[in-house]
């Protein structure tokens, strides 16, 4: 895995119109280098409306946004896909470049008895909720290392690649070592895991591994669950009450950053680099984190398209040397968070 550039399957369109770039991963296989992320359509944010959400896949898809992230966990968010797909075709949209990126997560409580007809079975199920003859790429998740059997369980799922059910491989949270591992036993196209600016774990021996692998990171928690934008500008500090347990990871991750004090930093120094170039905070930091040199895409969380046009201002910025240094003057004195990638 190379250093990532914007030029790297670049699409082309009119002038003065936004263009998402991609990136192969693979040989004849690339994604644009933001993705869709589906868990907030899961519910666990608040109440969703189905039906905007899938009539708004379509501008997403239409905008050049045509990766989309979900799970077989994520209640409801497959069908969701699904049923976008099935009427997108119906209608003779062309879905070409469009790559739905689901994941395979076992029950937790059938991790020990695993088997190869289990694996399968769980693939089976995403294939019909997704309306798809083969899956473009499963990112595969194991919930507790203690438990032997996860190499196993890629290979099940290489297996089944074999047979024409998978098209790519990935893998979800999981640390170097085991990804190392992995790779061994099957082609691992990419690796998702949690990149932002408050957390660059997945920049040291995570992104070795990765390169050596030809494993292309794909990076979530981009904004820190909300964390990283204007609304937290200047704000006190909320401590850690939310009912949300997404927030209070994040806000954990700040206090490991170097506390509220100097996150308020980044949040003033994101903001005056967004100033100069006409951008929410939310974009530079966005903008920085997909310029790093091992990050392929980055998931951003969306129910809707409302924000859309704000997210691809993304690839209308470019820092310049002296935006990375300002950014540089307060990363340089970030404690944390240290440690094992999804430690």
């Amino acid at each position: 895995m190379g250093d990532i550039g914007e030029s790297n399957a670049q699409q082309q369109g009119e002038p003065g119109v936004t263009q998402v770039p991609r990136i192969a991963v693979r040989p004849g296989y690339d994604i644009s280098r933001v993705i869709k992320g589906g868990w907030q359509l899961a519910g666990d944010h608040g109440e969703v409306d189905g039906a905007r959400a899938e009539a708004d896949m379509a501008a997403f898809v239409a905008t050049g946004v045509t990766a989309f992230d979900c799970a077989d966990i994520y209640t409801g968010v497959e069908d969701m896909i699904g049923r976008f797909l099935r009427s997108a075709r119906a209608q003779g949209q062309d879905l070409s470049q469009v790559r739905v990126h689901t994941k395979y997560v076992p029950d937790r409580e059938a991790l020990a008895t695993l088997r190869f007809e289990d694996v399968e079975a769980g693939i089976d199920r995403s294939l019909q909720r997704l309306g798809a003859e083969r899956l473009d790429l499963v990112q595969f998740h194991w919930w507790d290392y203690a438990v032997p059997g996860c190499i196993e369980a890629m290979a099940h799922l290489s297996r089944l690649q074999a047979a024409g059910k998978i098209d790519r491989l990935g893998v979800t949270n999981f640390d170097a070592a085991h990804l190392e591992r992995l790779c061994a036993v099957a082609d691992v196209a990419t690796a998702q895991v949690q990149v932002s600016l408050l957390d660059a774990r997945a920049g040291g021996d995570f992104a070795q591994v990765a390169r050596a692998g030809e494993v292309h990171i794909l990076a979530y928690g981009t904004l820190a669950g909300g964390f990283l934008t204007e609304r937290w500008l200047g704000q006190a500090d909320p401590g850690f009450a939310f009912e949300n347990r997404s927030l209070v990871k994040y806000r954990l991750i700040i206090e490991e950053f170097g506390g509220w004090d100097l996150f308020q930093a980044l949040l003033a120094s994101l903001h005056r680099i967004g100033v100069r170039h006409g951008v929410g905070l939310d974009t530079i930091a966005l903008r920085a984190t997909l310029d790093s040199p091992h990050v392929a895409a980055a998931i951003v969380g969306a129910r809707y398209a409302d924000r859309l046009p704000q997210t691809l201002r993304v690839f209308d910025v470019a820092l310049t040397g002296a935006d990375r240094a300002e950014l540089d003057a307060v990363l340089g004195q970030r404690r944390g968070p240290t440690g094992a990638v999804f430690g």
